[in-house]
């Protein structure tokens, strides 16, 4: 029996190597076409989510040929890196650099919802980036990684979000803007499943104070904390349990693949959540467009203190939209106030507003002034 030409079987492995490397070449042309897309619809630059799905079904086929699942992923990992870091650089090369925007959630959240309706379509495009937290949104901000955050501060239902005022208070972030982002919750569950046949629903405990009154009626559903209303819907997408639901968005359902069983099961049908843009420096405001600031300040040690500021800003012709406390954690049972005024931190009766409440306080910060979004 003639042994195998060895130079032959060499030239074999690297004409296939060539077309790989054609193949991987023509996939890094598609991920320029993508990234276009993503600018232009206001998508999340990374989606882990489907690049773990990608991963599944790669590390299957692999099975299917008789390959080391393990080692597929291994090597796909590496080229989707590649296809990150070339998304990247095309982005670097453009002309018209887009705003990099930090969220918290996943897509389908009311958060990449709300940056994806108010960026989408602005020239030069809008690279958005889920988190897992409110922190490491901010902190993307802070460290560089993106222009500004978009987070949630206050709903018509739940009230006020405390981690954003906290991250405020850190600082050295400033709001630069607001959004305000209608939100109809769904209750969604694994496709063909009927209402009556929940037993448990996964929800942030916002959206769950926002559906009090759905559930009061329906005492055969369970309810569970869950942190980001999207997750909760992935969640359900993944656990295969015909008895358990989410409350999340309709962009949910579809992202996971679910069914929504209940639209708009909101007790309030006009129920909205405020969003505000966080960035390292201040943000101009346009002449002619009605001003909000945000102040933040402790109280000086001295009786009646918050009353005398807040009759000062009046004699001041200035309206209080929003007063809200959070307690200092460095000083047990000692607060600080967030305030919101309509009007533009540089006018003159903001001036010298502030100049007579500076001796009523220990600390005292403008947040941002930023256009009015109501």
């Amino acid at each position: 029996m003639q042994p195998p030409d060895l130079a032959a079987l060499r030239d074999r492995i690297e004409e296939v190597d060539r077309q790989i490397i054609k193949l991987i070449a023509e996939r890094l042309k598609i991920v320029e076409g993508v990234i276009e897309a993503k600018l232009a619809n206001a998508s999340p630059f990374r989606d882990r989510e489907r690049e773990a799905s990608l991963i599944g079904r790669l590390r299957a086929m692999a099975a299917e040929a008789g390959i080391d699942p393990h080692e597929i992923e291994r090597m796909y990992r590496v080229v989707m890196d590649m296809s990150v870091a070339h998304q990247e650089q095309t982005v670097r090369d453009r002309k018209d650099v887009p705003l990099r925007v930090s969220y918290q959630g996943v897509e389908g959240s009311y958060s990449h919802l709300a940056a994806q309706r108010n960026y989408g379509g602005r020239p030069g495009g809008a690279l958005l980036t889920g988190h897992e937290t409110f922190r490491e949104a901010a902190d993307a901000v802070i460290a560089g990684a993106a222009d500004l955050a978009l987070l949630p501060i206050e709903d018509t239902t739940a009230g006020s979000i405390n981690e954003t005022y906290d991250l405020l208070a850190r600082g050295p972030l400033h709001i630069t803007g607001e959004v305000v982002s209608a939100t109809e919750h769904c209750l969604l569950a694994q496709p063909g499943v009927a209402l009556d046949e929940l037993r448990v629903v996964l929800a942030h405990p916002r959206a769950l104070a926002q559906c009090h009154e759905f559930f009061a009626r329906r005492p055969h559903l369970t309810t569970r904390h869950e942190l980001d209303p999207a997750g909760s819907a992935r969640r359900v997408a993944t656990a295969g349990d015909r008895t358990l639901g989410a409350i999340a968005s309709s962009a949910a359902a579809k992202t996971h693949g679910l069914a929504i069983v209940a639209h708009g099961i909101q007790t309030s049908s006009g129920n909205a959540t405020r969003f505000v843009e966080i960035a390292r420096r201040p943000a101009p405001v346009a002449e002619g467009v009605s001003a909000k600031t945000s102040l933040v300040l402790s109280l000086a040690d001295r009786p009646g203190a918050l009353g005398e500021i807040l009759m000062r800003f009046a004699a001041r012709g200035l309206s209080l939209t929003k007063i809200e406390s959070r307690p200092i954690p460095e000083a047990p049972f000692t607060y600080r106030f967030y305030i919101d005024v309509l009007g533009h931190a540089a006018s003159a009766p903001f001036v010298a507003a502030l100049d007579d409440v500076r001796p009523l306080t220990s600390e005292l910060r403008v947040l941002g002034t930023y256009a009015s979004a109501s």
